[in-house]
């Protein structure tokens, strides 16, 4: 898989599960503020990637996830890593 495939993947899937408009999805918005997350949303968050994307995160994961972008990295590592 692309990185671009894993970006468009993450976006489809934010998307639907958090049920926002895929084109406020952009790599410089606000990852809490737009998809108006909450510390529960955290844990899908976290289930939601360990079930689509294969590996596991933590919380502790997140703490320095400010934007899409920074999402999008964590996600595109962890799986190179896996590899």
């Amino acid at each position: 898989m692309t990185n671009e495939e894993i970006i468009e993947k993450i976006r489809t899937t934010l998307a639907e599960e958090f049920e926002v408009d895929i084109d406020v999805i952009q790599p410089d918005a606000p990852l809490m503020e737009t998809l108006e997350l909450d510390s529960l949303d955290l844990v899908d968050m976290v289930v939601l990637v360990e079930k689509n994307f294969g590996f596991n995160v933590t919380g502790q994961d997140f703490a320095g996830i400010k934007t899409f972008q920074n999402f999008y990295d964590l996600v595109i590592t962890r799986m190179q890593e896996a590899k």
